[in-house]
């Protein structure tokens, strides 16, 4: 199984303040993954795109994209319209650095029904989605999954999206599902219950992209992200789940308030998780080999 770990910006420790010297760091720090941050609407980056892909691919680093966060679909037709706009020029941008995926939002609900809402969102994705498939495009569009219930985005109305706007993908944010399903995913069975099983019914797809931190909540709702180590969310759980699909390849992105240093955390904790399956699954054999020798 290949799991990549990174920031979601620029890392907090990087000395320099561009993309180029994040993504030195992210990869001194071996980590293998970077979520860039296109959160200034049609704010040039005054960087070498070119140089920016080429060194990412030298050094082994993935790269990701995120589109500006304020974004309404669901609300007034001029703020749905700028909102389209922000989305198509984080799209160039994103293909232009090389970005794997770009994810966005849709928004709040505003007063409509979830059912209204949930068409006009995949109206908005389709129209995104063609018009990055006309300009040939290589960046996936990624709808993300949201941490509040007046937001668009549970796990079901985005593999709803996902399932009826071909080439788009899922952005499962395990901390925001975690507080959409109310604390929920306490469990291996529960991750792959509530969150492998459906995403692969729907995507066919070996291949997942998480975001991940420590949440506050209050019920349903999250209240903001937290150090993992300070969320009730397991992130041991998490990727003890994930390592039971061998098959699975996964990037998980820190947005913690910690960005690289959660990341660096979660690649370690991994680690420590695996050498613990392995020493299970070493006892369990010879647990096996001595009763069969015993007969």
């Amino acid at each position: 199984m290949e799991l990549r770990f990174g920031p979601a910006g620029i890392p907090l420790s990087c000395k320099g303040r561009t993309i180029k010297d994040g993504i030195e760091d992210v990869h001194a720090l071996e980590l293998g993954a970077m979520e860039i941050q296109l959160l200034r609407p049609h704010k040039p980056i005054e960087e070498d795109m070119e140089l920016i892909r080429e060194l990412a691919e030298e050094l082994d680093v993935h790269l990701y994209a995120h589109a500006p966060y304020y974004m309404d679909f669901l609300g007034k037709e001029e703020y749905r319209a700028r909102s389209y706009e922000n989305l198509l020029w984080a799209a160039e941008t994103a293909e232009m650095l090389g970005a794997r995926i770009l994810v966005t939002h849709i928004g709040l609900y505003h007063d409509k029904d979830h059912k209204v809402a949930l068409e006009e969102a995949i109206k908005i994705v389709r129209k995104a989605r063609d018009h990055m498939k006309k300009k040939g495009y290589s960046v996936k569009l990624g709808v993300e999954t949201s941490g509040r219930q007046m937001v668009f985005g549970t796990l079901e109305e985005v593999l709803t999206v996902v399932r009826r706007v071909s080439g788009v993908v899922p952005v499962l944010n395990i901390g925001n599902l975690f507080c959409r399903m109310d604390g929920k995913l306490n469990t291996r069975e529960d991750f792959e219950e509530l969150i492998y099983a459906p995403v692969m019914k729907v995507t066919k797809s070996k291949e997942f992209y998480f975001h991940f931190s420590g949440v506050e909540r209050r019920g349903k709702d999250k209240l903001r992200n937290t150090p993992i180590k300070k969320g009730e969310l397991k992130f041991e759980t998490f990727v003890d789940s994930l390592l039971e699909r061998e098959d699975f390849s996964a990037t998980v992105i820190s947005d913690s308030p910690l960005l690289e240093h959660d990341a660096y955390y979660m690649q370690l904790i991994t680690e420590r998780v695996k050498q613990r399956r392995a020493l299970r699954k070493k006892g369990g054999q010879e647990k096996k080999g001595s009763k069969a020798a015993s007969k």
